[in-house]
């Protein structure tokens, strides 16, 4: 717990064998509550997380639905277990655990309803992040701001935390499942009225290819327009 406040961490994955035994086991200690979401996997992620010496629950889908589904299967589990707080980490280990209590430190403290993670104001982003993915994340956060009416850099993290409170009030099963889902959420939490805060996290990458191509771009565009008009119209 933090401020008395029960934390589950989601941990969307698929096809994670390799890195989601380190992600499960090196969970902070204020953490109550881990859920990994198979998500389809092909190989024995669901397997390697479940014996990686955490209590873990597994949610499984037994064909790949999309990130976002998963995150949203995910939120689900944790509102019907009664968690305070709901962080999310990604199951290939490009988040440093050492980030999670500050990204779960402004919910908990009630001075944010929604926290997502900044790449962008790391030291190290220049050194780590490929310069295309640093100025596309960059391009697509400003678009997003502008959408959204909400102040942040990098609306492509998925590292985040939500007060359950604040969960119930987004329809998160109408969330998009897929590539885009970050900038459709955030669409839905500001339609919603919610806070939302940012904190900058450490940008980590491994030797791993990236799975965006660019109709995810299309569909991005797509949605950050999507998110422009939800916010249009929930003032009328």
């Amino acid at each position: 717990m933090i401020e008395d406040c029960r934390v589950a961490v989601v941990v969307p994955a698929r096809d994670e064998a390799r890195h989601i035994a380190a992600v499960v086991g090196s969970m902070p200690s204020f953490v109550d509550a881990i859920i990994v979401v198979d998500d389809g996997s092909r190989d024995d992620t669901a397997t390697r997380a479940a014996v990686a010496g955490a209590p873990v629950e597994i949610v499984r889908h037994a064909r790949s639905r999309g990130v976002g589904a998963a995150l949203t299967s995910g939120y689900r589990r944790a509102l019907e277990r009664g968690d305070d707080i709901i962080a999310v980490m990604a199951g290939d280990g490009q988040m440093d655990p050492d980030d999670l209590a500050a990204v779960v430190a402004p919910v908990a403290a009630g001075d944010a309803d929604y926290v997502k993670g900044n790449r962008l104001g790391h030291p190290d982003v220049g050194r780590v992040m490929p310069v295309a993915r640093r100025l596309g994340t960059t391009l697509l956060g400003r678009l997003t701001a502008l959408a959204t009416g909400v102040p942040l850099g990098d609306s492509q993290c998925g590292y985040t935390a939500i007060a359950a409170r604040a969960l119930k009030r987004v329809d998160v099963g109408a969330m998009w499942p897929r590539y885009g889902y970050p900038n459709d959420l955030l669409g839905m939490v500001a339609a919603a009225g919610l806070r939302v805060g940012e904190v900058t996290v450490r940008p980590v990458y491994r030797d791993e290819r990236s799975g965006l191509r660019a109709y995810h771009v299309a569909t991005i565009s797509w949605l950050i327009a999507r998110a422009a008009w939800r916010r249009a119209t929930s003032s009328l």
